[in-house]
């Protein structure tokens, strides 16, 4: 056969095919050596097809073909960095504890965190209430032990309460700056929601410094200057840790709000979680941890939370101005209408109240007020509430 004339699987230089059907020696002519071709094309053929399937399986990391032709399972190795969520969540998860409470007016549950190598934990007040009249708290760690714990001090206004047990090893988390935290900036957060321990989820810090008010008929309400955050938060998730991308807390988890009237609706995530930032937790928890009490600034007004025009109505009454406080100081009277503190516009009594408990006793704050007309801005410093 010429070369010319060979069909097109037959190398030009008429040398045998590349692949041979024939294990013994050819038989006559061409007709033999057309035969051996058409049977070495095939077996290219299926050669080249098991090929692409093998190369197809192996593309997708999850089998391969042996030696002999059977399937076999093929295990990739993933490595995920450290500041990743998956990195930071295995850091800080040991660090996060679920809180079982029983008492008179029923069970509660919620997480908190270590903030001390010594046992002490730092979770919410509305966590632990139900335990306040003769009940019980118990702290389960990340790997499955229950503790006693004792109830060191806690604030309603904060909404913050700190526990202790008995560990001298306890993994404390490092506390970050809540006040260099930006919207937008990435956030995980780690609790147990419903109960389900070790529950992690992610997502930004979606507003700073809003208003959130929480609290019930058994006490006093909290006022929190909050970081908000569309990470799924929960019921259950109350007291866990907020952290930033490097590990760091800087926040506790404590409200989410509901398609209801308020917040304190038991409502699953709808992307609206509050944290309290952890600079303020901080000086709280020290204060607990140091006297079992603190305390929070005020400028000695009682507002008229019925009003609802814009901005903080000072009650109509005689005892509405503290004598002797900072507000009568600086002349502000009953019936006054604040408008704005430190020159940030407030539209209600909360946002008021918030604004002032945002800063620390001692410092000075500037208070914008209406009257008959007038506005006038007073400079005050704050002083402690009396407990």
């Amino acid at each position: 056969m010429s070369t010319d004339q060979a069909p097109w699987w037959i190398p030009a230089d008429g040398s045998a095919p590349l692949y041979s059907a024939s294990a013994g020696p050819r038989r006559g002519g061409a007709k033999s050596g057309l035969l051996s071709g058409n049977i070495s094309f095939r077996l290219a053929l299926l050669m080249a097809l098991i090929a692409a399937v093998v190369g197809s399986v192996v593309a997708r990391g999850s089998l391969a073909f042996s030696g002999n032709g059977s399937i076999v399972s093929s295990h990739s190795t993933v490595e995920r960095a450290p500041d990743s969520i998956a990195g930071i969540a295995a850091r800080v998860s040991p660090s996060v504890v679920s809180i079982n409470v029983s008492g008179a007016s029923g069970s509660d549950t919620g997480s908190g965190f270590f903030i001390r190598k010594d046992g002490y934990i730092l979770t919410n007040n509305h966590v632990i209430e139900n335990a306040l009249n003769g009940g019980s708290v118990t702290v389960a760690l990340a790997n499955g032990k229950n503790y006693p714990a004792k109830i060191i001090g806690r604030d309603s206004a904060y909404d913050l309460s700190v526990l202790k047990i008995e560990i001298v090893d306890a993994p404390a988390l490092q506390l970050g700056d809540s006040d260099q935290i930006a919207v937008g900036d990435g956030v995980i957060a780690i609790g147990s929601p419903l109960g389900l321990a070790g529950t992690v989820t992610s997502g930004i810090i979606s507003a700073k410094n809003r208003p959130v008010t929480s609290g019930n008929a058994k006490g006093e309400s909290s006022f929190i200057n909050a970081l908000q955050t569309d990470a799924a938060i929960n019921p259950g998730n109350s007291g866990g840790p907020l952290v930033d991308l490097t590990g760091a807390v800087i926040g506790v988890n404590s409200a989410i709000a509901s398609l209801g009237s308020n917040f304190s609706g038991q409502a699953g995530s709808i992307g609206l979680g509050f944290a309290i930032p952890i600079n303020q937790a901080k000086r709280t928890a020290e204060a607990l941890i140091k006297t079992g009490k603190s305390t929070y600034p005020i400028i000695g007004l009682s507002l008229d939370r019925t009003f609802t025009g814009i901005g903080a109505k000072v009650a109509n009454t005689p005892t509405a101005v503290l004598a002797g406080g900072p507000a009568q100081k600086a002349g502000i009277k009953a019936g006054d209408l604040i408008t704005a503190i430190d020159g940030n516009p407030v539209a209600n009594a909360d946002e008021a109240i918030v604004a002032i408990r945002s800063h620390q006793v001692g410092d000075s704050v500037k208070v914008t007020y209406q009257r008959n007309g007038s506005t006038h801005i007073a400079t005050m410093v704050l002083i402690a509430a009396a407990k």
